[in-house]
């Protein structure tokens, strides 16, 4: 299979390298010329990518098209493009709902994907709308495939991904007052980050357990886990994180 990615940016480049990671057999994969430095350097990595000439000739070569530009760009190429009827066309465009992508490309055969950039590690969710058997089987080698039948709900999956950096800040934050306390920075950043990376690995771990019951577990009465969510909840530390979600998802 020959497949092509509108948009040379982080996320295109995250795919390519989990797929060159994974078991996945691709004959080609076109990218745009667009990002120069990104293209060449995905292109002298791996013998596979190659870089199209324009938009137009990527489309023709290959069987799937990945959109993995952003909604500005979207809008303003895709009508001027041409999408044969056996084309596969895959978005990973975030505001763009199918219907009107539908209505700009001509095509009917369109499917949304939700990738993180941790995808380049095989890691993470992969959410998709609707639901296709093939995307299923091509994505389950890339990360964990969620199957969404309705438009809307998947919106809200790419409202959670708007939490990338305020976790990463969190953890920052979290860092720079151990260093306050004398802690050298590269030991701070190092246990900050086991210590929320094995937060989370517990909590998968555990999939029979709720994250509430997580929540009450992880507690107990008058200890410091007990006292640091009371001051949170108290300051409305996670109102304002529901506030942020609903911003965010009336922009989807």
């Amino acid at each position: 299979m020959k497949i092509g990615f509108l948009g040379t940016g982080h996320i295109t480049s995250s795919v390519i390298q989990g797929i060159f990671k994974s078991k996945l057999k691709i004959k080609k994969i076109y990218i745009s010329p667009r990002n120069k430095k990104i293209a060449k350097s995905l292109s002298k990595k791996f013998k596979k990518v190659l870089i199209a000439k324009n938009n137009q000739q990527l489309i023709e070569k290959s069987n799937w098209i990945f959109l993995a530009i952003t909604p500005q760009i979207g809008i303003k190429i895709l009508k001027k493009l041409k999408f044969d009827k056996n084309k596969k066309i895959i978005s990973f465009i975030s505001t763009i709902k199918l219907n009107k992508l539908k209505e700009i490309t001509r095509k009917k055969n369109i499917t949304r994907v939700i990738p993180l950039p941790f995808i380049g590690m095989k890691k993470g969710p992969v959410v998709i709308c609707p639901p296709d058997r093939k995307l299923k089987s091509f994505f389950k080698h890339l990360g964990t495939v969620i199957e969404i039948k309705n438009e809307k709900i998947s919106r809200s999956f790419w409202a959670t991904s708007s939490f990338m950096a305020p976790f990463y800040n969190l953890i920052s934050v979290t860092s720079d007052w151990l260093v306050t306390k004398g802690v050298k920075r590269a030991e701070a950043e190092n246990y900050v980050k086991q210590l929320f990376l094995a937060l989370s690995q517990d909590a998968v771990f555990k999939n029979k357990i709720s994250l509430q019951q997580l929540v009450v577990e992880s507690q107990t009465p008058g200890g410091t886990n007990a006292y640091v969510l009371k001051e949170l909840k108290k300051k409305k530390f996670y109102k304002i994180q529901q506030k942020a979600l609903n911003s965010i998802f009336k922009k989807f």
